[in-house]
């Protein structure tokens, strides 16, 4: 009963009852879409016209054509000063519905400053989001302007569109080269393969995208870096970019296992600890395990390193080597490669292994 009181209240309240709408399309003589459109940029209009008079109402402390009796000069001599309205000034604003012409308000003493439509505004409209949208996407600024001509009814010509692109260059800039975290815990390493149309062409790019994780557990986006193709020598610049932007040092590294990747790595942040990424490790072992085994290896598997803690792992992977390496009579290279890498972490004091379990419980 409370939950149908909510929804019923929720549902009562609307800006205009049922009446006040049924009024506004009898008075509009509303018909077809195009009727729709043009009432809504009327009442649009009005709005702002109505609010920008009340903002010069509130700016000057008395209504339009009021009278002021004298006891009420003495109790606020302010309103006696010589600031009084001064006619309008003409301005067209872009909107949602099409260009409004509207009647800004002025005063003597030029100290009033419109809040709803600000000073030299020419848009109310979220028009501008749209073509950055837009033009993320690849849109070119020829199709933005048909875009919006063809929903909006808006006249807007290519060069507007590259200046409002332009707009957010100075932040991307500013976004790119701002300061970073002096350490991070984790840092993920990987690039992204994307066409893009380049001289009336396809072309193949790489977006390599850093993700850190600071002392703090915050994780967070350090950059995003277009190449042609992925390699560890591009890698390379971007881990220099990375310390000389205020990065001293990084606890673990999770990578795809690039060749060079490591080197480069190391070459910036020597004491970095590289953790390949466990997914690329299970998936080139599948390629060499028997189509009917490999469901069953990736149970086993996954077993070992979503293990709560270190000692768990070892567990798991214990339980896996018995499993696939004694009961079955010949397992294939794949599972063989797993075994040799785990025995391979056993020779060398279990290094692998517990950075395998302790990065993949961390990130859990």
């Amino acid at each position: 009963m409370a939950a149908t009181t909510t929804r019923s209240k929720t549902k009562q309240a609307g800006r205009f009852s049922p009446e006040q709408v049924k009024q506004f399309l009898e008075q509009g003589n509303i018909q077809t879409m195009d009727d729709v459109q043009s009432a809504l940029k009327d009442l649009f209009s009005q709005t702002l016209q109505a609010m920008l008079e009340g903002e010069m109402e509130h700016h000057l402390g008395y209504a339009k054509h009021e009278r002021l009796a004298q006891n009420d000069i003495e109790t606020r001599p302010e309103r006696a000063a010589s600031n009084r309205r001064n006619g309008h000034t003409s301005k067209n604003v872009r909107s949602d519905y099409g260009d409004i012409a509207l009647s800004v308000p002025r005063d003597r003493e030029g100290s009033y400053e419109p809040l709803i439509v600000h000073k030299r505004q020419k848009n109310v409209t979220g028009i501008e989001d749209q073509i950055l949208a837009l033009y993320a996407k690849g849109v070119s600024c020829r199709d933005i302007q048909d875009h919006l001509q063809q929903l909006y009814g808006l006249e807007v010509s290519p060069t507007f569109v590259s200046n409002v692109t332009d707009k957010v260059l100075p932040q991307i800039r500013a976004w790119q080269s701002r300061p970073l975290a002096p350490v991070y815990a984790l840092m993920f390493l990987d690039a992204i393969h994307f066409k893009v149309r380049q001289e009336g062409r396809i072309a193949s790019k790489a977006a390599y995208v850093v993700i850190g994780v600071d002392l703090e557990g915050m994780k967070e986006v350090l950059g995003i870096w277009i190449g042609e193709a992925e390699s560890a020598k591009f890698w390379l610049s971007v881990l220099t970019e990375i310390k000389s932007r205020g990065t001293g040092d990084i606890l673990i590294c999770c990578t795809d296992n690039l060749s060079g990747f490591s080197e480069a790595i190391g070459a910036v942040f020597p004491q970095t600890q590289i953790q390949k990424c466990i997914v690329h490790q299970v998936r080139n072992s599948l390629k060499y395990v028997s189509c009917k085994d490999r469901q069953s290896v990736v149970n086993a598997l996954r077993c070992v390193y979503t293990a709560p803690s270190e000692a768990a792992g070892l567990v798991a992977l214990e339980e896996f080597e018995s499993v696939w390496g004694t009961v079955r009579s010949a397992p294939s290279p794949g599972v063989s490669a797993i075994l040799w890498l785990s025995r391979r972490g056993v020779a060398t004091g279990g290094s692998l292994r517990c950075s395998l379990v302790s990065l993949l419980s961390f990130v859990v």
